[in-house]
């Protein structure tokens, strides 16, 4: 799959430098996977979460680095694209 893009997660983990490893190893996965939907990508991920937010977009949430950042992404499954809205802290 194609990520857009590295440079929000680099942003992210300058800010917090614990969240670099899980991050990449996160971002290695993804630009591997060839998912075709939630269930497949479950597989290999099975903390990820799909929701609907307000505009009535369904967005994936990952877990990442034992459940301390939460990465949001809309993920074209037809396009083979993952586009990541935000990454967070849990407690934002």
């Amino acid at each position: 799959m194609r990520v857009i893009s590295l440079k929000r997660l680099r942003e992210f983990w300058q800010r917090h430098p614990d969240a670099e490893t899980p991050l990449r190893q996160w971002y290695k996965l993804a630009i591997h996977a060839r998912w075709q939907s939630i269930q497949q990508l479950r597989a290999d991920l099975p903390q990820a979460d799909g929701v609907t937010n307000s505009r009535g977009e369904t967005l994936t949430v990952f877990n990442i680095g034992g459940n301390k950042y939460r990465l949001i992404a809309r993920i074209r499954y037809d396009y083979q694209l993952i586009n990541i809205r935000e990454v967070l802290t849990h407690a934002e």
